[in-house]
């Protein structure tokens, strides 16, 4: 027995011996070849690229790693894992190390007012409810003129001009007769006709105190103000009706600015405006829009408003250029987001959508007013969702290939008697295509539209309704023709209902009734 035991002894001294020879060796091996065991594990844990695509152009991709025709880095695209959520048709899916060497960032929709400014041009011109025109109102030979350039800064009651007039001269001696008749009658009947004839008060009251009649009678300034026109020189014969002059008064003074016909909306009565001149450069002044004008210039395609602005210390001077901001901020919340997140095509605008976990998708979205920030979003996201800032484009252009650009379980209303808000249902993939029946009305080839008085619809619980409907790329448009009664299936793609697949006719009930909807999703 202790031999045997002796024996085993040996064997496994033995075997221990050749392990650790064994052990020994391949580490050797391991450590002299610079490799250990996480290094395979992480080799064999590491996903191999399938290709390599441009950063600025999704179309140029490579099997290999190189550079782009731009100079950058190719990045590696690599198999989609299902690891990030599934939007539908254009979810895209990339890496995390992908997702840091394109550089994306993402921001979220939020409530916000939006701050908007409208940057115009106006020019300085003289208060309108102060300027005063001199007009005479009779015949006569002006026969001294007081001021005599434009521009001259008169004072109220400042002598203007020296008039002789033969009418003035019969008015006066009617007035004398009247005074000596004593009939009280007349006496005011010649007075009211020297008021008429704009004799100064005081001229009227030296009539009647010394009874002589002036040939030459003296007009005087009815406001303050500088004289904006002439026309008149000492010697010149005037009629009723003629301008002679023109006085402004500069201590207030307007600025007429024009906004384009989009913008018109924006502004109001009070809104508030800074304005700066290069006259006075470096200094502001702030004011607020007295007046919109209720016409449109039909060659500019603009609306004129009127801004007034405080100007005794007579800065301001008429037909200055001033650059304008209206500032057009609206307390009322809007969704919003930055201006470089959305993408604009022409024919639609779209956002990419972060959701999450490397998944990315291209959607549409309806825009509304913009700021010198951010853009207002009217349908297509809702408050706190993820958009991609930066990187856009690349993801926008590989989702696009694939999407649908809707929304999956996301809340929107249809149009034209398909759907609306009341109805309980989500617009998700099994509710935005249905299979009906219906009468052709009228085909559009051109446009690829026919017009058909299609049956209810008892998955939507909508009536029968008549509609334009689009028809599919795929589908010949020739086969549609008026008066027709087949059964289609259609979808829906934004704003327009898609007919995707037409049946052989089918058969209506002998009551004449609409016929009940065969529906089939797609």
């Amino acid at each position: 027995m202790r031999k045997q035991m002796n024996s085993n002894e040996k064997m496994l001294a033995i075997g221990i011996s050749v392990g650790l020879a064994i052990g020994l060796a391949v580490s050797t091996f391991f450590l002299n070849s610079g490799i250990n065991e996480k290094s395979i594990t992480s080799k064999t844990a590491e996903k191999q690229p399938m290709y390599w695509v441009a950063p600025m152009d999704a179309n140029y991709k490579r099997d290999k790693p190189g550079k782009s025709p731009m100079g950058m880095d190719l990045v590696p695209v690599y198999e989609d894992t299902g690891g990030g959520v599934d939007e539908g048709p254009g979810t895209i899916r990339i890496s995390a190390n992908v997702v840091n060497n394109l550089g994306v960032r993402t921001v979220t929709a939020q409530y916000k007012s939006l701050h908007n400014q409208i940057n115009t041009v106006g020019y300085v011109t003289y208060d309108e409810d102060k300027l005063v025109h001199i007009h005479p109102r009779v015949d006569g030979w002006v026969d001294k003129l007081y001021v005599k350039t434009v521009g001259a800064r008169v004072k109220k009651g400042q002598p203007l001009y020296d008039i002789y007039s033969p009418e003035l001269v019969n008015a006066q001696e009617e007035y004398l007769l009247a005074l000596d008749r004593n009939n009280k009658r007349l006496v005011n009947a010649a007075q009211n006709r020297l008021v008429a004839l704009q004799l100064p008060k005081a001229a009227i009251t030296a009539l009647k105190k010394s009874r002589k009649v002036q040939q030459n009678i003296t007009f005087y300034a009815p406001q303050n103000g500088v004289v904006e026109n002439l026309k008149i020189r000492e010697g010149f014969f005037v009629k009723p009706g003629a301008t002679l002059m023109s006085i402004g008064d500069l201590s207030e003074i307007w600025v007429e600015a024009e906004v384009f016909e989009r913008q018109a909306a924006e502004v109001h009565i009070g809104t508030k405006v800074t304005m700066r001149l290069d006259y006075l450069p470096g200094k502001e002044f702030n004011g607020k829009v007295d007046f919109i004008y209720p016409t449109l210039d039909a060659k500019t395609r603009t609306v004129k408003v009127r801004l007034r602005f405080d100007n005794q210390s007579g800065e301001f001077k008429p037909n200055m250029f001033a650059q304008v901001a209206i500032h057009t901020s609206d307390a009322a919340q809007a969704l919003l987001i930055p201006k470089e997140a959305l993408i604009r095509t022409g024919n639609q605008d779209r956002v990419v959508l972060a959701l999450g976990g490397g998944s990315f998708k291209s959607i549409e979205v309806t825009v509304g007013r913009f700021d010198s920030e951010s853009v207002e979003i009217l349908a297509g996201l809702t408050e706190g969702e993820a958009v991609v800032s930066s990187a856009q484009f690349l993801l926008d252009s590989e989702s696009s290939k694939s999407s649908d650009f809707m929304r999956m379980n996301h809340e929107s209303s249809i149009d034209d008697g398909v759907m609306s808000d009341d109805m309980s249902m989500d617009m998700s993939e099994e509710v935005i295509s249905a299979t009906t029946s219906g009468i052709i009305n009228s085909v559009m080839r051109g446009h690829r539209m026919v017009n058909i008085s299609r049956v209810a619809i008892e998955k939507w619980q909508r009536p029968a309704a008549t509609l334009d409907f689009m028809v599919d790329e795929a589908l010949n448009i020739n086969v549609f023709n008026q008066g027709d009664d087949i059964g289609f299936t259609f979808e829906i793609r934004g704003d327009d209902f898609v007919i995707i697949n037409v049946a052989r006719p089918l058969e209506r009930q002998k009551t004449g009734m609409s016929q009940q909807t065969s529906e089939e999703d797609q």
